[in-house]
């Protein structure tokens, strides 16, 4: 069908919530927008002026859509090389979503995200749907082809799982910027103590490389255990240099809302750090450094002015 000027308009009203719902339940930029030029397939190919409630009708296309996607995706994160990690957004990405409450904040912090890979997918929706978009039980039954009694027992359940898991402290801005200053103070100093009183006893450090870029697929564990990684991690070598394609410089910013430092050469994003920080201390340190995973990162940091500058250069 051809759709008319106005249906693409209200599509495209549209586009940024829908995207913002499947990079929460897909957790990669390039399988959401997939997700959400499939709905707009949809749409196109959809009697558009029998569709009562346009909102809910793309919402219901779009999960169930992000649903069979998360089906699938476990079995390719299975053969996937190394430790799969979610894409991590930097400040101000539209795809970040709403960020008006504490739970839409914490739905798509870094930390639930991965605390969220361990949901079925039925109660992966249900609290994406619940958290971050305050969609009704009744609303959310009717999206999922649920009663509203299994939407609530999952939403119960997932939500028991997250809390089970989250130690995460929401910090603003001019705090998270303090905290990576104080991380990359420690972690180039070339010695293990000040790590040390930085981070956690049970602290951990995991790393995504896709295969492409060197990262250890287990998890170090223990503060000492880290803190020895991030001491080799942060020391200059010609062969680190080799890899990243030049010299690295290092930026205190935030990324899905978690004090996050980013690694850039020559304007490419080349690795994303984000801190889980708790009132004991950094609990945990997620690397993205697969490149595929930092290409919306490279096109949002090549649109912004940073005129603070670099903390560090390696």
């Amino acid at each position: 069908m051809v759709l008319l000027a106005s249906d693409v308009d209200r599509f495209e009203a549209a586009r940024p919530r829908l995207e913002a719902i499947a990079y929460r339940l897909l957790g990669s930029v390039s399988e959401a927008e997939d997700a959400v030029q499939e709905t707009f397939l949809r749409w196109q190919a959809a009697e558009v002026g029998r569709i009562e409630v346009p909102e809910a009708w793309l919402t219901k296309v779009l999960t169930n859509y992000c649903l069979n996607q998360l089906s699938s995706a476990r079995a390719r994160r299975e053969t996937y090389v190394g430790r799969w990690l979610p894409e991590p957004l930097l400040a101000g990405d539209p795809m970040l979503g709403p960020a008006e409450t504490a739970e839409q904040r914490e739905s798509v912090s870094y930390a639930v995200l991965v605390l969220l890979e361990r949901l079925s997918p039925g109660e992966r929706a249900v609290y994406v749907l619940r958290e971050a978009f305050a969609h009704t039980h009744r609303e959310i039954a009717e999206i999922l082809d649920l009663t509203e009694a299994a939407a609530q027992q999952l939403y119960h359940r997932a939500k028991k799982h997250v809390a089970d898991g989250r130690t995460r402290t929401e910090i603003d801005e001019a705090a998270a910027r303090r905290v990576v200053e104080e991380f990359l103070t420690a972690a180039t100093t070339g010695r293990t103590e000040p790590l040390l009183r930085l981070l956690t006893a049970d602290a951990v450090s995991v790393g995504d490389g896709g295969g492409k870029v060197p990262a250890r697929a287990k998890a170090f564990e223990g503060a000492l255990a880290v803190a020895t990684f991030l001491r080799g991690l942060f020391k200059p070598s010609t062969a680190k240099r080799n890899i990243l394609g030049g010299v690295a410089e290092f930026y205190a910013t935030t990324a899905n809302g978690d004090p996050a430092v980013v690694a850039v050469v020559d304007g490419r994003v080349v690795g994303i750090t984000c801190l889980e920080v708790t009132p004991a201390g950094i609990v945990a340190i997620r690397n993205q450094v697969n490149p595929d995973k930092l290409l919306r990162a490279t096109e949002r940091w090549a649109a912004e002015e940073h005129p603070e500058g670099p903390l560090r250069a390696l």
